[in-house]
């Protein structure tokens, strides 16, 4: 199975946090359309638990169906934090951006 598929199946089963780019446009009186207003919306995307029933499947580096249950949480656990990481490394990034941000305002 294609590595990119399997990450994909990860990501949309653990959940992510994505900026959505909302724009309003108004016509002009020559018939132009022009943006006047723009804002970033950070959206989440939930957990969704058939893209975890599928990566549990289609994952070629477990067989999650021969591991007890006890083996099972502690999967559950190891993704959770890996889930948690990347939201602190996706924070991180959107904090740098801001700062960025600011500091180029000041100029």
């Amino acid at each position: 199975m294609d590595e990119q598929i399997v990450k994909a199946l990860l990501k949309k089963a653990i959940g992510y946090t994505y900026d959505e780019v909302q724009e309003e446009y108004t016509i002009t009186d020559d018939g132009e359309s022009v943006l006047t207003k723009k804002k970033i919306v950070k959206k989440h995307c939930p957990p969704d638990s058939t893209a975890l029933k599928a990566y549990l499947e289609l994952s070629p580096d477990k067989s999650y169906e021969a591991m007890t249950d006890e083996e099972l949480e502690q999967e559950k656990i190891r993704l959770l934090q890996e889930l948690k990481r990347q939201e602190e490394k996706q924070d991180k990034k959107q904090k740098q951006k801001t700062k960025s941000k600011d500091g180029e305002s000041r100029l």
